[in-house]
């Protein structure tokens, strides 16, 4: 047995470890706020409760990063890993918001339950990991980075196409306040294009030439340049910088004890099958990129860690938690694996959480900076896919094409037709608005079709993770 330390538990100098963490850290920090300020707002919270939405989030995004990365003993699957809310529970949460007889106390109920729900199933939904040949995760991977794509894209566009707002009308010459969709007037315009444009030619010139460290940081230097380059024409403001406080506390339970509700419980356990479905692509997909493969065990600690995550979420007065995908590609554009990484990156968050200045700062960083990054990394998560599926016998089993095919047929849904099923019910959303899940759903289903339950590939699965938990020994 060697005694060589793998990439993934290597402890790097201190320096390092901040300056890799912080970058790991811009690249999540726009989609770990995002939710919170969407429920505040429908909640219609004053600022300083929303303040403290935000503020409870980033301080539970380094908790759980911590716990996942870190790991405690039988929960967290130890890989660089970045945790943040989960835009699958938006869609709920917001029908959740809207009802007078829930509101944010019975959000906070509901995630309370899932989170326990998580922990208690993560065993058996590990189970699942033979089923996951590479014809199945390099599907689930490839649509991954091609529904990231468009976060990035939209990023460097300049955020979303159109923006929701309170607009005034006069009906009957009475004016009304009603919540409108525009236009979102920043987007596309040519200075934001053009500094997207320049960050992604920063960091492919420091990927091509740079040399060591300065080619492991190359998304942070150009996030940087174009923070810079962004403040020097005006783009970069810092209001809410001077007007943060210095220091806040996050406590448990400061909007109230949680209340709890059977149906916002169980939808909030649907939204939890959802994370820890996808999130299992994005373990599977980390193992791929470092070298390290995730057996049935690892699966466990990390699924369990997801559902911890999301009770202490709803202890700390916010929501579920999931892996951050994004994170996922800036791991395969560094070449950096140690877990460390995101263990300084999960400290940062903490910090973030109790600093608020801080915390405004770093959001203060335009979203067009972030998009030439973005487009990089998320590239980067559709490539390992691609790679995956280079494995992949397509000519004695051409049927593995079909599965490929109408799995990201069916992925791609949400993306290009975000109405496609409007019409069926409600309660199905969290299911059918995740591309991610479909593709996933689709690809499990077609391969038992194809290569049945007892097929060499389900086989291989089986031996790969057998070995690799041998080698753990």
């Amino acid at each position: 047995m060697s005694s060589a330390v793998h990439p993934v538990d290597e402890k790097l100098p201190p320096a390092r470890l901040f300056t890799l963490g912080l970058q790991h850290v811009l690249v999540m920090y726009a989609g770990a706020v995002a939710v919170p300020l969407i429920i505040g707002r429908a909640l219609k919270l004053p600022p300083e409760q929303v303040s403290a939405l935000i503020n409870a989030d980033l301080f539970a995004c380094g908790i759980a990063t911590l716990i996942q990365s870190f790991g405690l003993p039988g929960v967290g699957i130890r890989l660089p890993v970045m945790m943040g809310v989960t835009f699958a529970a938006v869609g709920p949460m917001l029908s959740m918001a809207n009802d007078p007889e829930l509101g944010l106390l019975g959000i906070y109920g509901a995630v309370i339950v899932a989170g326990l729900f998580g922990i208690a199933v993560a065993p058996f939904v590990s189970r699942l990991l033979r089923f996951f040949p590479p014809v199945v995760t390099g599907t689930i991977i490839l649509v991954i980075g091609i529904s990231l794509m468009r976060v990035g894209i939209n990023w460097a566009g300049g955020g979303l196409p159109t923006l929701k707002a309170m607009a005034d009308r006069v009906v009957n010459d009475v004016p009304v306040k009603e919540l409108g969709e525009f236009a979102n007037p920043a987007y596309g315009q040519v200075g934001g294009l053009g500094l997207a444009l320049l960050v992604l030619i920063v960091i492919l010139a420091l990927t091509r030439w740079g040399k060591g460290f300065v080619r492991n940081v190359a998304v942070l230097i150009g996030i940087v340049v174009g923070g810079m380059i962004a403040a020097a024409f005006g783009l970069m403001h810092f209001d809410k910088v001077a007007a943060a406080p210095w220091f806040d506390v996050v406590l448990p339970f400061a909007f109230g004890m949680p209340t709890f509700d059977l149906v916002a419980s169980l939808t909030m356990c649907l939204v939890m099958i959802v994370v820890m479905i996808e999130s299992t692509g994005m373990f599977l997909a980390l193992g791929e990129i470092t070298g390290k493969p995730v057996d049935r065990a690892a699966l466990t600690k990390g699924l369990r860690a997801d559902g911890l995550g999301t009770l202490i979420g709803g202890i700390f007065n916010t929501f579920p938690y999931t892996s951050f995908s994004q994170n996922v590609g800036l791991v395969g554009v560094t070449g950096v694996r140690s877990r460390y990484v995101t263990v300084a990156a999960g400290l940062i968050m903490l910090a973030l959480g109790l600093v608020p200045k801080l915390a405004s700062l770093v959001e203060a960083v335009p979203v067009v900076v972030l998009g030439g990054a973005g487009i990089v990394m998320f590239g980067m998560v559709a490539a390992t896919g691609v790679r995956i599926l280079t494995q992949v016998d397509f000519k004695s089993k051409p049927h593995n094409q079909f599965i490929v095919a109408v799995s990201v047929g069916f992925g791609m849904i949400p993306l290009v037709a975000p109405n496609f099923f409007k019409q069926l019910p409600h309660g199905l959303h969290p299911l059918l608005e995740s591309g991610i899940l479909l593709a996933a759903l689709m690809a499990l289903v077609l391969n038992l079709f194809f290569n049945g339950f007892g097929s060499a590939a389900s086989a291989e699965a089986d031996a790969a993770a057998g070995a690799a938990a041998s080698e753990h020994v």
